[in-house]
Parts: structure tokens; sequence; C-alpha cells
């Protein structure tokens, strides 16, 4: 009997950590390429060690996974969230980015002969998982190419990505990318600083 060959998956990739737990799941059954594709963060420098930090990962943990690397300009991102600004963590200016991401995956794999795409982003607690998945598949429908929709996070999905990160040493940042989140993570880090001096 021959052997039954995989579906080719695109996988949107926000960062190695991301990208360890669910690439852990979907190896074994999937043809994966792994795309980079993350105008939202806005501080280049932090963007390409993002993306070091994924390839880093996937070197030593299998080669031979396919890597892509989208367009980076992060204007795309300002211009979809244009007006959402003073919006929070996590309501439609979040939203507007994950379509933004999303999109881009999903004609990529449609250009590209996938049969399917997905996204790591859904192995994060602090993602909705719901919205990412609407996302996917009205974009499903609209480009003609499967959305698996993967909730990674089920099955202790968040803590296995941390417990990988850490056997292969790979840098966790505290804040998804984008200026706004930044922001709010200094803001945390501030916080935290100022109740442990106050002990």
């Amino acid at each position: 009997m021959a052997q039954e060959t995989k579906k080719k998956l695109l996988l949107h990739a926000c960062c190695g950590p991301c990208s360890t737990a669910c690439l852990e799941r979907l190896y074994p059954g999937f043809d994966v390429t792994v795309f980079y594709f993350n105008p939202n963060i806005t501080d280049e420098a932090e963007y390409r060690y993002r993306e070091e930090e994924l390839k880093r990962f996937l070197a030593a943990w299998q080669p031979d996974i396919s890597f892509e690397a989208g367009r980076y300009d992060p204007q795309d991102y300002y211009t979809c969230v244009k007006g959402l600004e003073q919006e929070p963590e996590g309501g439609l200016r979040c939203s507007a980015c994950f379509l933004l991401r999303l999109e881009e995956t999903a004609r990529q794999a449609k250009e590209q002969g996938f049969d399917c795409f997905d996204t790591t982003l859904t192995v994060s607690p602090y993602k909705n998982y719901a919205v990412i998945s609407e996302i996917g598949q009205a974009l499903a429908g609209k480009y003609g190419v499967e959305y698996l929709g993967g909730n990674y996070k089920k099955q202790n999905g968040y803590q296995r990505s941390i417990e990988l990160s850490k056997e292969y040493g790979l840098y966790r940042q505290d804040y998804c990318g984008c200026e706004f989140s930044k922001a709010e993570a200094e803001d945390r880090r501030a916080a935290k600083r100022e109740a442990e001096a106050a002990l």
C-alpha cells in the first residue's frame, strides 16, 4: 500500500516559543512550512531577534521544516489599526491585527498551493480563540483553503511551550510585539518593581 501523502500546511508563526508546542502536535501529520509574518512587531530589532530565534529552534528541532518570511513593513500594521489606537489589549485592535496576519497567510497558502493554513497564536492564553477561529474560517471561505483552527492552548499546550522554550533556550518576550502591548508590559514591570520595593 502506498504511503499516504501528508497535507501541505502553511503555519503562521508569531515567534519561536509559541511555535514549539504547535509544531510538536502538527509535524507528525502534516508537511509543515512555517510562515513568519508579523508587521505588528514595530521594533525592527525585536522583529529580527524573534525571527532568528524561530529559525534557530527549527534548525535544532526538525531541520526539514521549511521556513518562509513574509514582507516586513510596520506601516501595514499601523494602517490596519488606524482609529483603534485607544482600544484595550484583546479588543478590536487585536482583532484587526489577527485579520492582517491570517489573511496574508491564507493568501500565500492559496497562491503557493497549500492544502490548509493555521496559526500558532492560539497557543497563548492571552489570545481569544473564538475570535481567531471566526477570522480563520471566514478567510478559508474567501480563499478556498482549509483552515485547521487548532486550539493549541488545550491539553496544557501553553505550559508545554514554556517547557520546550526552556529546553531549547529560547527568548520569551512578555508582550505581543506592537508598541501598544510593549507600553502595557512596561507598565506592568514598573508596577511590579514598585510593589517589590514597598515590601
